[in-house]
């Protein structure tokens, strides 16, 4: 059993507020991230698509695809159509041996839309979620086919953000369905982060570390701003921030109570005008070995082989 430690660029380079990051490249993003030590990065929409052009762009780093994100449309598609959507990206991730997709419902969400409060995010009744994770099972198992891992993503602004939805999407899907637990949205969310660890901890094949700051999270739930508000404010910080609230010594102990083993991808989008990405980013990755070892976990370092 063994974790190994991952990034995602958006502390660099921030898909949604590109804005925020244009004083940094993808090129600096891997570069930093493999001088802390991360041996992996998720997809990030500024790299090259193509994928052997991907490979090389890796390679050159030493890094790993330990996944990325799938913007999926099931709530508005049929099965046949989205298997068409997500073909490429799942031919990708397979040649290029990443571990999942990262899969959300993004045909109603509103977690992009930055005049949209993440409060009036779409709400999904538990007749609705169990005809959803019906559809959403069938995907999973033809990407299973394929030798690809779907691990659903809970994420702020979204159809399935709190504790409830998880349950249900859980509940009504089947086993081929991962989850990618999240803990600053199952936080951000109101969802108790150890709780659904504990309940679901044989679905989940992913793990993003996110910490919250709660006052900036208060504020956001109490004066109705957007998903993309509460980012800029910076609600969200690395793990071992002293600013963060989410006990993380206690979510790897449970990991390795359950004998999780995969990925740990650190995953806090931040304005890099307040948090500077790189000493950031080591302030995660630092905390994470330091709670591995303490936890028994061991932490794979080597170099991945992309020949």
């Amino acid at each position: 059993m063994a974790i190994k430690i991952g990034i995602s660029p958006i502390a660099w380079q921030n898909d949604d507020l590109p804005d925020l990051t244009a004083d940094y490249t993808m090129e600096q993003c891997l570069r930093e991230a493999r001088k802390i030590g991360y041996t992996g990065v998720e997809r990030g929409r500024r790299m090259p698509q193509d994928t052997e052009g991907l490979r090389s762009y890796l390679a050159a780093n030493a890094l790993d695809l330990c996944g990325g994100w799938c913007s999926g449309s099931l709530m508005v598609s049929d099965v046949a159509t989205e298997k068409d959507a997500v073909r490429e990206q799942v031919e990708q991730f397979v040649a290029l041996n990443a571990p999942c997709i990262v899969y959300a419902e993004c045909s109603n969400t509103v977690q992009g839309d930055i005049n949209t409060p993440v409060n009036n995010r779409p709400k999904v009744d538990r007749d609705g979620i169990r005809s959803y994770a019906g559809r959403l099972t069938e995907l999973a198992k033809w990407m299973a086919d394929q030798g690809m891992t779907l691990a659903y993503h809970h994420h702020m602004g979204s159809m399935i953000e709190s504790e409830e939805d998880i349950n249900h999407l859980m509940d009504f899907s089947g086993p081929e369905v991962t989850l990618l637990f999240d803990t600053g949205h199952l936080d951000f969310g109101g969802g108790d982060v150890l709780r659904v660890l504990d309940r679901w901890g044989d679905r989940i094949r992913h793990v993003h570390y996110k910490d919250i700051r709660p006052g900036v999270v208060r504020d956001v739930r109490e004066n109705n701003r957007s998903f993309l508000d509460a980012v800029i404010a910076g609600a969200f910080t690395v793990p071992g921030d002293p600013d963060g609230s989410i006990d993380f010594a206690a979510v790897t102990d449970l990991l390795k109570a359950m004998d999780y083993s995969g990925w740990i991808v650190v995953e806090a989008e931040q304005d890099p005008a307040k948090a500077a990405p790189y000493e950031y980013s080591k302030i995660g990755y630092d905390h994470i070995r330091a709670l591995c070892d303490r936890a028994g976990l061991t932490v794979d370092t080597r170099e991945p082989n992309h020949a």
